[in-house]
């Protein structure tokens, strides 16, 4: 049974396909009832999508999604309910918006090495001023004929070891959780299942994690295959966590699944929105 709520999903102004009203309006026709948008080191589309979202009759959740480096390691963590206006929080994505840009660059010079050029140009061409990130400069290697979709750009070109690959230092976990709790939000970890961590990494992660303040873990979400769901959900319950899910939805062709399209939680998950007012608008499902 598919459950109306995504709490991870992506619009133009990081690297999803479509614009927040496009979204929104996506999330409405999948039977979406309570959406958060969660760009990457980004809020402004947050007003545009909320805006939306009261037009289509969806409850709306000001959300984020922040890049961290975490043990050598780069990391993600959703912040939900944050308050899009903290200037805290618009100074640290402001640093974090330049760091993208020297990131790119540096792509860009590892693929002219390997003869792909005017990459820098051709990924601005999609990103417009949004953040520019990895998936736009797989867009642009698409449409120039280098690889047949976005998931075989990253494997080629991406991974450590090959051209594009630039290794890059985030913020810290600790400066996130506290960007989060500083600007009103609830931390959740995203997407574990994709991070390759081992047992004993996942379990000292999870750990730092609780004791910074965090909240939840995704359990069901997008990149996350099912046996996976019944394994973060144990991890929750172990390590005192709320469940989160959501699509990580990027746009036709570019995520795992579709919106709407997400299973109920594993049974004995407390969800994160429990004790939200939101909540009320699932209670028909």
């Amino acid at each position: 049974m598919s459950v109306p709520i995504d709490l991870h999903c992506h619009s133009t102004m990081s690297d999803g396909l479509l614009s927040p009203e496009e979204l929104v309006a996506h999330a409405a026709s999948k039977g979406v009832r309570v959406l958060a948008l969660t760009d990457h080191d980004e809020v402004g589309g947050l007003a545009r999508a909320r805006a939306a979202a009261e037009q289509q009759g969806i409850c709306f959740i000001d959300g984020v999604e922040i890049s961290v480096t975490w043990r050598k390691r780069t990391l993600h963590v959703v912040g939900l309910r944050v308050n899009p206006r903290h200037a805290g929080l618009l100074a640290a994505f402001a640093t974090v918006r330049q760091g993208r840009d020297a990131r790119a660059r540096q792509i860009a010079d590892g693929l002219a090495k390997a003869g792909i050029a005017d990459a820098y140009e051709g990924a601005r061409e999609f990103s417009g001023n949004s953040v520019m990130t990895r998936s736009h400069f797989a867009q642009f290697m698409v449409k120039r004929g280098h690889a047949k979709n976005v998931k075989s750009v990253f494997k080629k070109y991406m991974v450590k070891g090959k051209p594009g690959y630039v290794n890059h230092e985030w913020m810290s976990l600790e400066e996130a959780m506290q960007l989060i709790r500083d600007s009103g939000g609830v931390a959740v970890l995203a997407h574990p299942g994709r991070y390759d961590l081992g047992f004993v990494n996942m379990h000292l992660l999870l750990n730092e994690f609780r004791d910074l303040g965090g909240a939840a873990i995704e359990v069901v979400t997008g990149s996350h295959q099912p046996p996976q769901y019944e394994q973060f959900a144990k991890l929750a319950h172990r390590f005192d966590l709320k469940a989160s899910q959501g699509s990580d939805y990027h746009g036709p062709g570019m995520s795992y699944m579709d919106m709407g399209r997400l299973p109920a939680l594993p049974a004995g998950c407390v969800p994160v929105w429990q004790d939200w007012p939101e909540a009320s608008q699932l209670q028909a499902s």
